[in-house]
């Protein structure tokens, strides 16, 4: 796709959007809806209030117009949600040309904010989820070569628009890979693959990736990956990124990042309800968003010292399988009675943290995971669960999810739950066994593998990794934690306020 800027109203022609803000400044918009599409205003007011999401077309001699909802107090979730309905919907009546009427957002204050969350939303609006039929989707418009998007502006100054396109982007181009890779069945998603795919982002994007196969896993010691994968055909891996920008200055300082990377989960030996159980190839969403945000640090050359590491395996059944109440070790050396099978994206967590932390020293650690049905429950599917023992991290991460909404809801880390992880038989059990609380002591379990760091964020993804769109008849992947995390980074990240180790 080619973006384009002009201030000139005679570019309008084929296929018009006019974004319009519903509220008391309701009438300005569409007046100006009436002078630039030709139809009347009472004809406009009638048909089109503005709602999110709302689509009213109007037919010009020289376009095809249409008025596009943003609700009441758009921000980036709602015009990029906008924008990407519309680009979904309309599909079969987009050309390969699309402009964008922007001239009357100027008073907005924000006009960069505006454009970046339009190109998402369009460049998101072109997803075709059927990657493996036989016969391959329609292409959509916008994703052919030589597509073009023309924003119509009233600034002479497009240089910060032109950024927040491009920013917008790479955005989309890095979510929409996501999206294929947390809908990948197990089959097709292997340890193997992920492998690849972190390899890949080595080779192109020049990000430092390493592969730790099984035997080197056992050697380093990380016991409780190697004891998932007891089940599993498929050897695990345990893959350890970084990201070193030229200059750190931004944040001398470095962050690091555990996703939970389970390619599938039957639960083990404690095995999951047949009903929804294909829905567990998205036990790996926290690993995609952690895969997502290192790409994306290497496609806007973020200037933060970045380092990941991701466990790897499948959860399955075989004769050779973790057993409930098995005894096992972990790389911080504690032990851990493995209650129930299917709380094994904890015991991954426990390995990768206790390793990022040992190893790499980060100053700030942040967890993300699709690690209970509890936080589900909670929260529904509108945000995700936030644990942290620093409350300026815990603030940061808060006040990115409310910018970019992917929201995080903050859950108490107090010690009278540390009571329901205390085993008889081990230092520490993986589950409570209680109907209650589920998502508190599972992080109450990861904060026994953090060696008392001291900014530390448990983010629980479960209810937001994977949820109904406008993609798929079903659940599908919508690449949580990406635009969360970078947010967190380019916004709220200052050394002062998060104490380092």
């Amino acid at each position: 796709m080619t973006i384009f800027f002009s201030q000139s109203q005679t570019e309008l022609s084929d296929t018009v959007v006019l974004p319009v803000a519903s509220g008391n400044g309701a009438t300005d918009f569409l007046s100006l809806a009436e002078k630039v599409s030709g139809s009347p205003l009472s004809l406009i007011q009638q048909d089109f209030k503005a709602e999110l999401g709302e689509i009213c077309p109007v037919l010009t001699p020289i376009s095809r117009f249409f008025l596009l909802g943003v609700g009441k107090q758009p921000g980036h979730a709602e015009i990029q949600k906008a924008f990407r309905l519309f680009s979904h919907k309309m599909k079969a009546r987009l050309g390969n040309s699309l402009h964008v009427y922007c001239a009357h957002l100027a008073h907005s204050g924000n006009l960069p904010m505006w454009i970046e969350a339009a190109t998402n939303g369009l460049l998101l609006g072109t997803y075709a989820i059927g990657r493996f039929k036989t016969e391959a989707p329609v292409a959509h418009p916008l994703s052919e070569a030589g597509s073009v998007l023309n924003f119509i502006t009233a600034d002479a100054d497009t240089v910060p628009l032109v950024e927040a396109a491009r920013r917008g982007e790479q955005v989309a181009l890095t979510q929409l890979r996501i999206f294929d890779l947390v809908n990948a069945p197990g089959n097709k998603k292997t340890s193997a693959d992920l492998s690849a795919w972190a390899g890949d982002l080595s080779a192109q994007y020049g990000l430092r990736v390493e592969v730790l196969d099984k035997a080197q896993i056992a050697a380093r010691g990380l016991h409780a990956l190697i004891a998932v994968n007891m089940g599993s055909e498929d050897p695990p891996v345990f893959l350890i990124l970084e990201h070193i920008p030229p200059d750190k200055s931004a944040y001398p300082g470095k962050i690091g990042f555990v996703g939970k990377g389970v390619t599938f989960d039957t639960g083990g030996l404690s095995i999951k309800p047949s009903a929804n159980m294909h829905y567990m190839k998205s036990d790996m969403g926290g690993a995609a968003a952690v895969l997502g945000l290192f790409e994306l640090a290497a496609r806007l050359r973020l200037p933060y010292h970045l380092v990941g590491v991701i466990p790897v395996t499948d959860n399955s059944v075989d004769a050779r399988s973790l057993k409930p109440g098995d005894v096992i070790g972990s790389y911080s050396g504690k032990t851990i009675e493995v209650i129930d099978t299917d709380a094994e994206g904890r015991l991954l967590l426990a390995d990768g943290l206790s390793y990022i932390i040992r190893n790499h020293h980060p100053d700030v650690v942040i967890d993300l995971a699709t690690l209970t049905g509890s936080t589900v429950r909670t929260l529904g599917y509108a945000a995700g669960g936030l644990f942290a023992n620093n409350d300026t991290l815990a603030d940061a991460l808060l006040n990115a999810g409310d910018r970019c909404g992917e929201r995080l809801w903050r859950l108490p880390l107090w010690d009278a739950y540390k009571d329901d992880i205390k085993s008889d038989v081990a230092d520490v059990r993986n589950f409570s066994g209680k109907p209650v609380a589920g998502a508190i002591t599972a992080a109450k379990f990861l904060e026994a593998f953090i060696d008392e760091h001291p900014a530390w964020a448990h983010l629980d993804i479960a209810g937001v990794a994977f949820n109904d769109s406008e993609f798929a008849s079903q659940k599908s992947a919508t690449a949580y934690g990406i635009r969360l995390l970078l947010t967190f980074l380019e916004h709220y990240l200052e050394k002062p306020a998060i104490p380092s180790t």
